[in-house]
C-alpha cells in the first residue's frame, strides 16, 4: 500500500514524465501517461476522504473522474470539452455547498467576470475568423462555467480549492488561447503543469473541514 506521504511525489513524478519525457508516439502510450497522473489524483482523493465521505467529497471525486474522461477524449474536442464541463459543474456544486460569505470574496466576482468577458470576446472573434462558428456556443458556455466555478471556490475560503480552481482557469485559458487565438511559447508544459497542479490542489481540499476553510479566509 502506498504511504500517504508518497502520493504527492508519485503524482508529481508521473506528471513530469508525461510532460517532459514520454514521446508523442506511439499515441496510445502517450495517452496512457496523460491520464495516469489523474488516476493517481483520484485514488489520492478517495484516500483523503476515506474517513468521512459526505456530499462535498463525492462531488469532488465525480469532478475529478469527469475531468479524467475529458483528458482521454480531448482529441475529439467537443466530447472532451463536454466532459470537462460536467466536471466543473460537479466542482461548482461542491464549492457552493461550502459557501462562506464575505464582502471581500464576493467582490472577486468582478475581476473574474471581466476576465471571462475579455477571454470570451477574443475567442468568439478568433472562431468566427477561422470559420469555426459552430464552436462558439460550447466554448462560451465553458468559459462561463469555469469562471463561475473559480468564483465559487473563492467563496469557500479554502486556500487549496481557490488555488486549484484559479490554476485550472489559467490552464484552460492558455489552452484555448493557444488553440484558437495565437501560439503561446511552451504552451504544452504550461498547460499540463498548471492543470495537474490544479487537480491535485482541488483533491487536497478534501482534507479540509468546512470550519477550517472558513477560518482560513478574511471576513468583512
Amino acid at each position: 500500500m502506498i504511504k500517504s506521504s508518497a502520493w504527492p511525489a508519485l503524482i508529481a513524478l508521473t506528471g513530469l514524465l508525461y510532460i517532459f519525457v514520454i514521446p508523442p508516439e506511439p499515441e496510445a502510450v502517450k495517452l496512457l501517461f496523460k491520464v495516469l497522473p489523474m488516476a493517481l489524483i483520484i485514488a489520492y482523493a478517495y484516500r483523503l476522504s476515506s474517513g468521512s465521505r459526505k456530499r462535498y467529497h463525492w462531488l469532488v471525486l465525480a469532478g475529478l473522474i469527469f475531468c479524467a474522461i475529458g483528458d482521454g477524449t480531448l482529441r475529439w474536442f467537443v466530447v472532451g470539452l463536454s466532459a470537462f464541463l460536467v466536471g466543473h459543474l460537479f466542482y461548482l456544486s461542491a464549492f457552493l455547498g461550502r459557501w462562506r460569505f464575505s464582502k471581500l470574496r464576493l467582490a472577486a466576482a468582478l475581476p473574474i467576470a471581466v476576465f471571462a468577458c475579455i477571454m470570451g470576446s477574443r475567442l468568439v472573434q478568433a472562431l468566427n475568423a477561422d470559420g469555426q462558428s459552430g464552436l462558439i456556443v460550447p466554448v462560451i458556455a465553458y468559459v462561463a462555467v469555469i469562471s463561475t466555478m473559480g468564483w465559487s471556490a473563492i467563496m469557500t475560503g479554502s486556500r487549496t480549492a481557490i488555488a486549484g480552481s484559479l490554476l485550472f482557469m489559467a490552464s484552460d485559458s492558455i489552452l484555448s488561447w493557444n488553440m484558437f487565438v495565437a501560439d503561446i511559447p511552451y504552451s504544452g508544459p504550461l498547460i499540463m503543469l498548471t492543470y495537474y497542479s490544479a487537480q491535485f490542489l482541488i483533491a487536497g481540499s478534501l482534507r479540509e473541514k468546512p470550519a477550517a476553510a472558513a477560518g482560513a479566509s478574511l471576513s468583512t
